[in-house]
This record gives C-alpha cells, structure tokens and sequence, in this order.
C-alpha cells in the first residue's frame, strides 16, 4: 500500500537539501494544483506514466493513487531521485538528464503518459526535443512559465508566435489548461505558470524533414521584422514565388503569419529547389 504524501512537509521542505538555483528548482507544494494536474492525464490500469523531474514528489503520490501499471520518474538531482522511492513505494526514478535523452525510445513503450513541472531554464528546449523525437506517447501534461505556454498555443499572426510554435505545433497539439501562481511553489519564482496539454500528431501531419524545417524557421524568426522574400532573397525569383503563391503564401508576410502546415510547404520548396 502507498503511503500517503505528507503535503505539509513536503511543503516545508523537511530532510530535503534546500532548492538548486542551478537546476531551476521551483518546488510545488499545493496538493490541489498537483491533482488537478495529475487528473488531467486520466490515468487507468493498462497506462504507464513517465514524470519529468519529481523533485520532492508533489506529484508522485497522485500518480500513485491513481493506479497505473507502472510509474517512471526522470530526475537529474541524486539526492531526490534516492529519496523519492522512500517517500513514494511504487516509483521507479532513473537519475538522468532530460535533455541528454533519447525520447523515441518513448515509443517503444507504446501509450506512456507524459508529466512533469518543467524547470523554467530547460522547458522549451526539452519540449522541442519531445514533440519532435517521440510520436507514440498517448498525452503529456506539464507545467511551464506562463509565458511560454502563451507562446506554446498561440496562433499565427500574434506576437507570442515564434519559431517555438511553428515547430512544436508541427509535431503536436498544444492545449493550455489553467494559470498557476507564484505562490503555490517554494521557493516562489517571480512570474505566472500555467499547464498545457500535448497530444502528438499522426504520422502523416509530421514534418517529412524536420532538419530543413529547423533550419528554416531559425532563419526566418532570426529576422521576423523582414519580410519573407527579403529574408530568402537568395532563393526568391518567379518560380519560387509562384510556387509559394500556390500554398497561399506571399512574399511581402511577415513569418509569423504562417501556419506550421505552410512553414512545412516552404521548407519542402527550398529543398526541392536546393537539390536540383
């Protein structure tokens, strides 16, 4: 039987080394916003789920509760990956770096669940190599800054729109969920979270090659005030802006005006003209 987590110390941090400002350690402490999160991935008996940075388990005992055949649990820091199968019989922790991981090796799990309270400093590179490595997992529910979320779920044409956005919506759906204060954690950072929801796309609505589409959306968000003809001047002539205008895509927009399904067109297009 799985002990029930003591929320309250948890929340003092008792036994626990204090928080590593160079792990971007922000724990949470507030047993609601760690249900809400967890019941969002609606986990039944069949699931696997796989935690991204447990810190001191506000999540694990939720996890737990809800009975999955088996629970994962990624973290970097040594002393909380010994002590979180202490505190939470039932979790399995890998001392590892999320972004040194391999993460198609998700798909051969086939389903897993996705969580975690993402670290400020790591979250949009981590979810970047998620979205675009792993295709198999069934759902990833995280918690990132506010601002990021934003930009997460923003649609073209907005300023939150980014390469991020083109890049991770090509991969995936992104679903923002609920705002989170500063104060549910300790130490309290200094700006809004929020929780969003990843499901990944089907095969065929993925990037055929994800390295032309990183390269492009990096050139193109490096100079996001140009207009797109001046930003590939080198490439742009009559057949290339023809081509273009059959995807419904205009030489005087501004990058952010276009859909990832029209960055995944252009960079098909550069390639195309590239190779012959």
């Amino acid at each position: 039987m799985t002990r029930p987590m003591d929320h309250d110390a948890t929340a003092r941090g008792e036994g626990f080394a204090p928080a590593k400002r160079s792990l971007g350690q922000n724990f949470l402490v507030d047993p609601n916003i760690a249900a809400k999160i967890v019941a969002r991935l609606r986990i039944g008996p069949e699931d696997t789920v796989v935690e991204i940075g447990p810190g001191r388990g506000a999540l694990s005992g939720h996890i737990l509760a809800a009975g999955p055949r088996a629970y994962l649990a990624l973290e970097k820091d040594r002393e909380l990956a010994a002590r979180l199968p202490r505190e939470h019989p039932g979790a399995h922790p890998a001392l590892v770096d999320a972004l040194r991981l391999d993460w198609s090796r998700l798909d051969a799990l086939g389903g897993v669940k996705l969580v975690g309270n993402l670290p400020y400093n790591i979250a949009s590179p981590l979810l970047w190599d998620i979205c675009a490595q792993a295709s198999g997992f069934a759902v990833g529910v995280f918690m990132v800054q506010h601002e990021v979320a934003l930009r997460l779920c923003a649609a073209p044409g907005g300023k939150q729109y980014g390469a991020l956005t083109a890049w991770t919506s090509s991969f995936a759906r992104f679903d923002y969920g609920f705002k989170v204060p500063p104060g549910v954690f300790r130490p309290q950072p200094k700006v809004d979270s929020a929780v969003v929801a990843v499901t990944p796309r089907p095969a065929e609505e993925r990037p055929g090659d994800p390295a032309g589409l990183a390269a492009l959306l990096q050139r193109l968000f490096s100079m996001r005030r140009k207009q797109l003809a001046g930003i590939l001047k080198p490439w742009w002539d009559d057949a290339l802006a023809e081509a273009c205008a059959g995807c419904g895509i205009e030489g005087r927009v501004r990058p952010e005006t276009l859909t990832p399904g029209q960055f995944q067109q252009l960079a098909k297009l550069l390639k195309t003209r590239l190779a012959s």
